[in-house]
């Protein structure tokens, strides 16, 4: 069985940036960047991108990527992800998603290997420091709070924590609050189990997949990194390209 396996999950379904994976940026579709970078991994043996489109698998294979459809029916990333892994195999899977510009292949090496040597780990995820307040307050930036041991205690798009008695407009010089960067690390039984669990009631309340793994009882060791990475929500998003690919 192989070692390790990437998935891309990917789909053309986007309500404020139709066509998003796919659109020209550089004369290159924006799935490409994502694709490149993972490509240099000296840990993953295998890449896929996961999508319910033919014109994706297209694309991808256009740029020599490997691409496996899945079916439409699908409530989040994880669960599709799980589809190909069932088909493929692996024993650890990283999840990486189509959007996540920046992402760099030795930071996901990292982890790999701590789990290759930890088999504890089931589940892990990573955190950046906020930088702003503007940051903090959007809740299209996942906020996290972690346990000493970097354990994953909850996950949520409103402020985490709360800092009482403190003016919100100036909650980042007060505390390193944390923001979830978009990629998973699972072992091939607690991926599958994952998408055996019923879509949990806190997961449909913050529209949040990692929720399901929490309310489950299941743990989620975040490690902190200095990667940033963007995502593209809206054509007027690609400026921010600009600043990774130059």
């Amino acid at each position: 069985m192989i070692d390790v396996v990437a998935v891309i999950p990917a789909r053309l379904g986007s309500t404020r940036f139709p066509n998003k994976v796919i659109h020209p940026y550089r004369g290159k579709p924006l799935l490409a960047y994502v694709y490149n970078e993972i490509s240099k991994s000296k840990q993953i043996d295998r890449l896929i991108v996961a999508t319910d489109s033919e014109k994706i698998k297209e694309i991808v294979e256009d740029f020599d990527g490997e691409a496996i459809i899945t079916s439409k029916r699908h409530r989040t990333g994880s669960d599709r992800v799980a589809e190909v892994i069932e088909k493929v195999g692996g024993k650890l899977i990283v999840n990486i998603q189509a959007d996540n510009f920046g992402v760099k292949a030795p930071v996901l090496d990292r982890v790999i290997s701590i789990m290759k040597k930890t088999p504890s780990i089931h589940y892990a995820t990573f955190a950046h420091r906020l930088q702003s307040d503007h940051e903090l307050h959007d809740p299209n930036i996942v906020k996290v709070v972690t346990a000493a041991n970097g354990r994953a205690l909850w996950f949520s798009r409103f402020p985490i924590p709360y800092l009482r008695d403190v003016d919100p407009k100036s909650y980042t010089a007060q505390y390193q609050f944390l923001g979830h960067v978009g990629i998973y690390f699972y072992r091939r039984s607690n991926l599958l189990q994952f998408a055996r669990w019923k879509k949990s009631p806190l997961e449909k309340a913050e529209s949040l997949e990692q929720l399901r793994i929490l309310e489950n009882g299941g743990q989620i060791i975040v490690f902190k990194t200095k990667m940033r990475t963007v995502s593209v929500d809206i054509p007027e998003d690609l400026k921010k390209m600009d600043g990774i690919y130059k």
